[in-house]
């Protein structure tokens, strides 16, 4: 049995999510089938993280476990011969020691999400990004954010299916550039929350559009209803993990 590390870039408009079930195509089903053509089996493929419906990737880390043992550079032409079509692509494979696990080594994930700030509506950015036709005060919105950042209870920030033990997190990095009409916030943590990031998004665009939020007030609320919505999950990406 060996052990592959997977990175994957997809496109998230028109699966589940990364969790397979049988309510649609989703990243891990897809991969499994990718898998089961190439080597005969379908393993289990874990993820760094569990992305939802509609989010997209750039470099999603994975691993599984197949009989016998191929060159990574075979894996990764394979896979992605019958990843063909398939809104997912694997960009790197390496042979891993079994001790490598792609969610339980991890020891930080990168996200962005990008918002469009223009008057006219996206064509070719259709479903990649949160299009907001109104002026966002950039400015308002990174001062709300430096106090965010730090080891905090994200209760409202918090998705309520999220299955999280506890809802103490430590975001280590939150930063916000402008380039033209896109808005681009990224974030840094060893974890996440159900819908953390979205709904911080949602937050400071609600600030950035004039909104009377206040940062500590939320936090001392623990009440999702305290903070602003949900942004669509067309503007998140998860950029990398390190380990």
């Amino acid at each position: 049995m060996t052990r592959y590390k997977v990175i994957l870039e997809y496109d998230g408009t028109d699966l589940i999510g990364w969790q397979e079930n049988r309510q649609g195509p989703s990243v891990q089903s897809i991969m499994k089938d990718a898998i089961g053509q190439f080597c005969g089996t379908r393993p289990d493929v874990v993820a760094a993280g569990r992305t939802d419906s509609g989010v997209h990737a750039l470099g999603m880390v994975a691993h599984f476990d197949i009989d016998g043992t191929y060159d990574a550079q075979t894996v990764m032409r394979a896979l992605n011969f019958y990843l063909n079509n398939k809104p997912v692509s694997v960009l790197d494979c390496e042979i891993m020691g079994d001790d490598f696990n792609a969610r339980f080594s991890c020891v930080a994930r990168h996200y962005k999400y990008i918002v469009l700030n223009r008057g006219a509506a996206p064509v070719l950015q259709k479903n990649r990004v949160y299009w907001v036709p109104r002026k966002l005060d950039v400015n308002a919105m990174r001062a709300a954010a430096k106090k965010l950042i730090g080891n905090h209870d994200f209760t409202s920030f918090r998705a309520s299916e999220c299955q999280a033990k506890s809802p103490i997190k430590t975001l280590d990095r939150i930063e916000i550039f402008q380039n033209g009409d896109e808005i681009v916030f990224e974030f840094s943590a060893r974890s996440f929350l159900h819908h953390m990031v979205r709904n911080i998004v949602g937050t400071l665009i609600e600030i950035g559009l004039g909104k009377q939020y206040d940062i500590d007030e939320i936090f001392a609320a623990k009440n999702r209803s305290a903070a602003g919505p949900t942004a669509p999950a067309s503007g998140l990406y998860f950029v990398c993990a390190d380990y």
